[in-house]
């Protein structure tokens, strides 16, 4: 079980990693790379540089806290976060009415839900 827990742990890690690019590519170039990314042009250019830095964040809050030893309890609470990032993000796409890119998602939605779950209960680093 704490396998699997980090490899999903590291996975989602790199997810948000490369999500968090949003910081850095203007809106217009993210716009423009395909219908999964048509989401962009609902959001300001700092509302964009705002998710981005949540995510990079969450990428090092699921990561670094355990590797490192240091409040190693925070990993659970930034999959916790992510768990409402990916949250917010169905509740977007369903408001949009861009049901065939929600698949995404949910798996991720899934993937860090497993990981609070998992790091708070039966594979905590507390306790």
């Amino acid at each position: 079980m704490n396998v699997a827990l980090w490899i999903t742990a590291g996975t989602l890690a790199a997810v948000c990693l490369i999500g968090s690019a949003k910081m850095f590519v203007p809106q217009e170039k993210l716009a423009a790379m395909g219908a999964s990314a048509e989401w962009v042009e609902g959001f300001s250019p700092g509302a964009l540089k705002a998710l981005g830095a949540v995510e990079l964040l969450a990428a090092a809050g699921l990561i670094l806290p355990a590797v490192l030893d240091i409040a190693p309890a925070l990993v659970p609470l930034a999959a916790t976060g992510l768990v409402l990032l990916f949250a917010g993000a169905v509740t977007m796409r369903l408001r949009r009415g861009e049901r065939v890119t929600i698949a995404g998602d949910v798996l991720y939605l899934a993937l860090a839900a497993f990981v609070a779950w998992g790091r708070f209960g039966p594979e905590a680093f507390i306790g």
